[in-house]
């Protein structure tokens, strides 16, 4: 096995780590406390070639491979997760499922806009009363005429208030479970649907998360993408590939927390002497450090997986389920490193902290991947 990288995937992580000390660092502070990211930084993520990765260039993608998108979701992590959360939801949610999922017309429609960044996508799956639970969602889309009726309301939508397009999924019968679920390529400027910013969170205060509520909200019968009652799988299919990408983010943070700590350590004089000098201060930033390389290297796996086209659901959980647990581990360490200045947000590590606790929560919890890995391991289902 060979784990070095080609010239284009070093090339490619190369640009992202320059975008993120041009573009990103500077600004980090500024925006966590003002609760947003600067939206114009979409169009710069455009522009590199950011949210077009491993996107068929016919469609205006940058093509590339899995690898070479992980490499760049960790430097967007590294350098700030609002950002970063943006690429993996309007490129990896929504484009890449449009790529796989949609028809030459919705392709054409949408695809040369989102990989741009002349338009955002969010992921519609998440309700207020159904966050493991998809499968029972009550969003319902009924049909009427040529088109159909959407009434229901989704919550915390990654770009909710930004996105163009919202990739919706609603139930289109009364089957019960997953199987009565059909997604939905709905226009953000659609009559009948509105969104709200969610102010206030932990962690990630510089993404436009919202709740986006649907009233009588009537799309043409063009809007369905893929067969009708596939949705479920659909978007399973979106969050498989997806939980990489959080994967990635969270090496991201974790390196950016051995990197702050390392560089603290050695600058900080406690009793005489740098504070790097001494046992349990080593003890802590070695554990950093084994949590990103074991980390990094989970999610080259299901990148490489992608890439020679072999399963990777089961793998995608495990990084994910490691990843996420280990990004709070390496914050929590970096921060006990810093002592009382890492709870000051003039020091990147109580950030680093709040930004990787939620990463246990979305696209699947802790809980829900172990769940994902034992029924892999057994064959038996614990839903």
């Amino acid at each position: 096995m060979n784990l070095e990288l080609s010239e284009e995937q070093e090339a490619v992580r190369q640009l992202a780590k320059d975008f993120v000390a041009r573009d990103i660092a500077p600004h980090v502070v500024e925006w966590d406390r003002a609760e947003s990211v600067d939206k114009s930084i979409v169009k710069k993520l455009g522009s590199l070639g950011f949210l077009g990765l491993t996107v068929p260039e016919e469609y205006g993608g940058s093509g590339g491979d899995h690898l070479a998108y992980c490499l760049v979701t960790e430097e967007l992590g590294r350098g700030d997760s609002s950002v970063r959360g943006i690429v993996s939801v309007s490129l990896g949610l929504v484009a890449k499922t449009i790529a796989a999922w949609g028809d030459d017309e919705q392709k054409g429609q949408w695809l040369p806009r989102l990989t741009a960044g002349d338009a955002v996508g969010c992921f519609g799956l998440t309700e207020p009363g159904t966050g493991s639970d998809a499968g029972n969602l009550t969003t319902k889309a009924v049909r009427d005429g040529d088109g159909y009726v959407i009434n229901g309301s989704k919550m915390f939508i990654t770009n909710g208030t930004w996105a163009d397009v919202v990739l919706l999924f609603a139930r289109t019968n009364d089957t019960p479970g997953h199987k009565g679920i059909s997604a939905f390529l709905v226009p953000t400027d659609t009559p009948g649907l509105t969104r709200r910013t969610i102010h206030g969170k932990l962690g990630l205060r510089g993404q436009a998360t919202a709740e986006v509520v649907l009233e009588d909200v009537r799309v043409p019968a063009t809007a369905l993408m893929g067969p009708e009652g596939k949705g479920f799988s659909i978007a399973m299919s979106a969050l498989a590939k997806g939980r990489m990408s959080v994967a990635a983010g969270c090496v991201g943070i974790a390196q950016a927390a051995l990197d702050a700590a390392v560089g603290y350590a050695a600058e900080r004089e406690q009793f005489g002497k740098s504070i790097a000098s001494y046992q349990l201060v080593q003890e802590l930033i070695s554990d950093i450090s084994v949590d990103v390389d074991a980390a990094r290297l989970l999610t080259w796996r299901v990148a490489d997986l992608i890439d020679r086209g072999e399963d990777f659901a089961t793998a995608a959980s495990q990084a994910k389920l490691f990843a996420s647990e280990a990004a709070v581990r390496a914050a929590n360490n970096a921060l006990q490193v810093f002592g009382g200045y890492g709870y000051i947000d003039e020091y990147p590590v109580g950030k680093l902290l709040r930004d990787a606790r939620v990463m246990t929560l979305y696209e699947g919890t802790s809980q829900i991947q172990k769940l994902i890995i034992g029924r892999a391991l057994t064959g038996v289902s614990a839903f």
